[in-house]
């Protein structure tokens, strides 16, 4: 197992990333704020907002606050695109994992960011899967693209309560824009979903849990942007059951009704993958259904989907249901397999959260929380696109763990943290001072170095 090390060619592609985007935000003040903060993201600093990535940036601590205020002024009062930033971040990392894969999921879920008291944008008392109950939170919708070994998070936009969207003095001081309304997660997921097809994105089949999958609006929005959908739904969910000529029979029954009539011995057993501790299996059972709804569609023209039912042993009844909309011809195993990918995306979030500071932002505005999201989304693009380039697809199985010189501790060799730290070393030989010491770097680059990212020790205008 090689270590994963940055090289002399690997600093020129940041350095003409952090340009390109320079390019998008089109003023050098902005340019300078943003590789800033890309560089305190990327960096190994424990706290990932703006105070302590100005004081880590900045070679005079006298001047730590000026930078503080720059960062956050660039945060939420400079007006750049948040999507045209994530939209190029996007194709730059698409690009490589095209090269090597090509994309099979848009995956499509929401994750919470736990907060204190109640002035932060859209924080209100709600569930959220990541602390497993209800609890006071902000909730963000994302969306990712996959490959069959790589995850990349394309875009979010945070989720903002009745109390909040119809409330003016709340949207005033939060800075929400007056064309942002109340819309429900899977409204914002259908924006995101439709943003992604405008952008000429690589298409994939869209995964989403029952959160989503349950709202006919959203299948059919899915659907009306020319996408196929494989969706958790829960039990109670009506359908129509189809004869051998793909007609209609009998009444519309529910999910769970219909399992148990089929009974156990129509499960069969199916592996997904092999995973670090064991092989991943249950049992399934496949139907061709019509969805029924009282939403004024005639039943008769309504697409037949896959039902896919999941009831694995020791179970006393099937836990979990899904409609997708793949052709009749699509072989089980890889129904199933595709509908597993959408469990991907925790350990995306682990990685935006606990190496990027996804979580991190203390700012209370709308548009400082989505400009926090566009760096760190921007940063985990160029972190996917190097590891891609540096190592082959990792094969499903059990590997086993290692050691480097990155990463004394045991891990995987090819790892999104083992990628962020070999960058984190990069990038702190560009600073005026040391990241953990803060004694004096006489290697950083002079001021007058065009490639260097970090505001002048003077306090004037950083360098463009």
């Amino acid at each position: 197992m090689t270590d994963f090390v940055m090289d002399t060619a690997a600093e020129g592609r940041l350095e003409d990333y952090f340009d390109s985007i320079g390019k998008v935000l089109n003023n050098k003040r902005r340019r300078a704020s943003f590789a800033i903060y890309a560089m305190g993201i990327l960096g190994d600093g424990e706290r990932k907002s703006a105070e302590p990535i100005a004081a880590l940036a900045c070679g005079d601590p006298a001047l730590a606050n000026a930078h503080h205020q720059r960062l956050l002024e660039f945060l939420s009062e400079s007006k750049w695109s948040n999507h045209d930033v994530r939209r190029l971040a996007a194709r730059y990392a698409v690009r490589e994992m095209m090269a090597r894969e090509p994309i099979s999921a848009w995956i499509v879920d929401d994750t919470g960011f736990l907060k204190q008291g109640t002035h932060s944008v859209g924080v209100q008392r709600q569930y959220t899967g990541s602390a497993g109950k209800i609890t006071n939170c902000q909730v963000g919708v994302s969306l990712s693209i996959a490959t069959k070994t790589e995850h990349l998070p394309i875009d979010f936009e945070l989720y903002l309560p009745k109390f909040w969207a119809e409330d003016p003095l709340r949207r005033k001081q939060a800075r929400i824009p007056e064309e942002v309304g109340f819309d429900t997660k899977p409204e914002l997921a259908l924006k995101m979903l439709r943003w992604a097809v405008e952008d000429d994105l690589p298409k994939g089949v869209v995964l989403a849990d029952s959160a989503y999958g349950d709202s006919s609006e959203f299948r059919d929005g899915v659907r009306a942007l020319q996408l196929d959908y494989a969706v958790g739904v829960h039990g109670p969910t009506k359908v129509w059951r189809m004869d051998t000529l793909k007609r209609r029979r009998g009444e519309a029954i529910r999910l769970r009704d219909l399992a148990l009539e089929l009974g156990r011995a129509r499960f069969r057993r199916i592996t997904w993958r092999e995973g670090t501790k064991q092989i991943l299996w249950s049992r399934f059972a496949f139907l061709r259904v019509v969805p029924a709804h009282d939403d004024g569609w005639d039943p008769a023209v309504r697409e037949d989907v896959w039902l896919v039912i999941e009831w694995p042993d020791g179970e006393r009844e099937p836990t979990k249901y899904f409609f997708a909309t793949l052709p009749p011809s699509c072989r089980r195993n890889v129904l199933v397999r595709l509908i597993k990918e959408r469990y991907r995306t925790e350990r995306l979030y682990e990685d935006l959260k606990g190496e990027l500071g996804l979580d991190h932002f203390e700012g209370r505005s709308f548009p400082g929380w989505h400009h926090h999201v566009s760096v760190v989304l921007s940063c985990y693009a160029f972190v996917v696109a190097e590891r891609v380039r540096r190592f082959p697809p990792r094969p499903d199985g059990r590997w086993k763990t290692t050691r480097s010189r990155s990463r004394p501790e045991r891990h995987f060799h090819d790892s999104f943290i083992t990628a962020r730290i070999a960058i984190a070393r990069l990038l702190a030989t560009w600073l005026p001072r040391c990241p953990l010491c803060h004694r004096v770097n006489p290697d950083a680059r002079s001021p007058d170095d065009p490639r260097r990212y970090h505001p002048r020790q003077d306090g004037r205008e950083p360098i463009q």
